[in-house]
């Protein structure tokens, strides 16, 4: 069954926001460790910005959200590894290899030689599902990642918005946030469902101003939302 990041536990995702997602979410983030070295420069950002760089290029054509899931594991997976060199050539494996992941978990069925077609350094097969399942292992096999796409139609649903037209204007607007935000690092610290919030908040802001402070007392009423950083 084809992942989706809305729904990644397959239970009902337009209910208010009282499940279990919440508990999880943190299993599905990068390492506060990893969060803060490449806040203080302990971790070298121009790695992370160039495999980003690469997984974009590869991703050409494909679904956004392919793009969003490749550049969370990728997240996910420098958090939890040394890397032992950064060669170019083992940059682009890790990138080639989040990619392959992502699509195949969004339901793509796009081959080695179409994502290769897109530019970059050639790997044969077996190259590429070797670091599949050393980035399979890092993320101790959790690929229905809990993403801020997660939270959005929860959190839209106790807005109570009678408008059609207007909850989609208000859902495409947060999710461009979202996809905006994801290269910011100052914000890898907060919980998925923070940055879902957020974004919410940010687009009623501009699409429904007079409606801004009950959007944002109805999102702070919900028990499982904090005003901090996620750790």
């Amino acid at each position: 069954m084809e992942f989706q990041l809305e729904n990644p536990l397959l239970a009902d995702s337009t209910t208010a926001p009282s499940h279990p997602l919440f508990l999880i979410e943190p299993d599905h983030m990068p390492s506060e460790k990893y969060t803060e070295n490449l806040r203080f420069g302990d971790f070298d950002f121009a790695v992370r910005r160039d495999i980003i760089s690469s997984i974009s290029q590869l991703c050409s054509g494909l679904d956004r959200l392919v793009l969003y899931l490749s550049v969370n594991y990728l997240d996910r997976f420098l958090s939890s590894q040394e890397l032992p060199q950064t060669r170019p050539w083992a940059l682009w494996l890790i990138a080639m290899s989040c990619v392959s992941l992502a699509a195949k978990m969004q339901g793509f069925n796009v081959s080695l030689s179409d994502l290769q077609g897109n530019g970059g350094l050639i790997f044969d097969s077996e190259t590429v599902r070797r670091m599949e399942v050393v980035i399979l292992g890092a993320l101790k096999w959790r690929m229905r990642s809990i993403t801020p796409f997660s939270f959005v139609p929860a959190f839209i649903s106790i807005f109570q918005l009678k408008d059609p037209p207007e909850t989609q204007a208000l859902k495409a607007r947060a999710t461009e946030i979202i996809f905006r935000a994801q290269t910011d690092i100052s914000l890898l610290g907060f919980k998925p469902s923070v940055i879902a919030a957020s974004s919410l908040l940010c687009a009623s802001n501009e699409l429904f101003p007079l409606q801004f402070s009950c959007f944002r007392d109805a999102i702070l009423e919900c028990s499982y939302v904090h005003k901090v950083r996620a750790r």
